[in-house]
């Protein structure tokens, strides 16, 4: 199937507007917890969901050719699930590129400016049944062929 782009699936967070400022609450200068999300119009036939958090703008290219850094990366989310709490810890946690499983939020380097966060949200044909741990890329590699839909949010972060 490919990876699809919908305008149909909305991803929403309470915390914050589409190409708005991310607030502090949610970000390594802050409280460090992720922010609530929901998403809606998922296409007929979602067994399952994965949401991501990637920053295209960290100066960061690894020798494999991805680039950005990735905060978050979170499977095997039921498809009857339409939303995620402040800080949840639900569902399969995989490995950010702090090393850690889990959400850590925004942290741009100094003087660094202001960085896009996309949360995206991918709607699946099945239930994978992945393990924890995994990478943004290894997961992807995953999903490929079972990815419906996917839609993002984006919220923008500056270090104080």
């Amino acid at each position: 199937m490919g990876f699809a782009f919908s305008n149909e699936l909305h991803l929403r967070s309470s915390a914050f507007e589409d190409g708005g400022a991310i607030p502090t609450r949610y970000t390594g200068e802050g409280e460090d917890v992720s922010p609530a999300l929901s998403w809606t119009n998922a296409p007929e036939g979602t067994k399952s969901f994965a949401v991501v958090c990637h920053d295209p703008d960290a100066p960061l290219i690894s020798p494999n050719g991805t680039y950005g850094f990735v905060h978050w990366v979170l499977y095997n989310i039921p498809g009857d699930i339409t939303s995620l709490d402040e800080g949840t810890s639900d569902f399969t946690q995989g490995k950010n590129n702090f090393g850690k499983l889990g959400f850590n939020g925004p942290m741009p380097p100094e003087g660094h400016g202001e960085h896009r966060y996309y949360f995206w949200v991918l709607a699946l044909d099945a239930n994978l049944h992945l393990p924890d741990g995994m990478t943004l890329w290894e997961l992807l590699a995953k999903l490929e062929r079972h990815t419906l839909a996917m839609n993002r949010l984006v919220g923008t972060y500056q270090r104080g």
